[in-house]
């Protein structure tokens, strides 16, 4: 009997011991994740990044002329509508630069800022989510009745660092995506 009390207070002993360490390992992960958020700064510019860990290009030709296509891209109220990846999308004010918008896509919350807006040209703004830090620029060029889409994006951060080939593939498929809700919602 002395001999199971003794195993058994020697378990209760362990798993104490345990979950003090599982804790104080998930405290130490907490204040590295702190650290890096508060002391992570990013390069606020009007073009991406060459050199960040993700950076994605694409285009797509649309069949509309560039003023309706612009008037769907514009209107980043609606963009839910659409562009069914981003479930919330509200600007803060007129749809120029230095006017901020709040958004959602893939679980985050983004606060962005428009750097450019050229009318009927080219769109582009910036911004954080956690771990990141993206800027993204489109460009609207018009081919007679069509409109040649081309969009740029890159993403850095100590996140999009850790986890560079999955950011990317996302990144990816999502403009992808975008785009055609684009295309769908232009040409109708």
């Amino acid at each position: 009997m002395a001999l199971l009390l003794n195993h058994y207070l020697n378990k209760k002993i362990m798993m104490k011991k345990l979950i003090k360490i599982t804790g104080l390992i998930i405290v130490v992960l907490a204040l590295a994740v702190a650290v890096l958020e508060m002391s992570s700064s990013y390069l606020v510019t009007k073009n991406i990044h060459e050199d960040a860990p993700v950076v994605t290009k694409l285009q797509i030709v649309i069949d509309a002329p560039i003023d309706k296509l612009w008037k769907v891209f514009a209107d980043v109220n609606r963009w839910p509508q659409w562009q069914k990846e981003i479930p919330g999308s509200k600007i803060n004010g007129p749809f120029k630069a230095g006017t901020s918008f709040d958004w959602k896509t893939h679980g985050l919350t983004i606060h962005s800022t428009f750097h450019t807006v050229e009318s009927n040209a080219k769109v582009g703004w910036s911004g954080p989510a956690f771990g990141s830090f993206a800027i993204h620029n489109w460009y609207f060029i018009k081919q007679g009745n069509k409109t040649v889409v081309k969009v740029e994006e890159s993403m850095e951060g100590w996140l999009v660092w850790l986890l560079s080939g999955q950011f990317q593939s996302v990144n990816r498929g999502s403009l992808i995506y975008w785009l055609k809700a684009l295309k769908v919602a232009s040409e109708q």
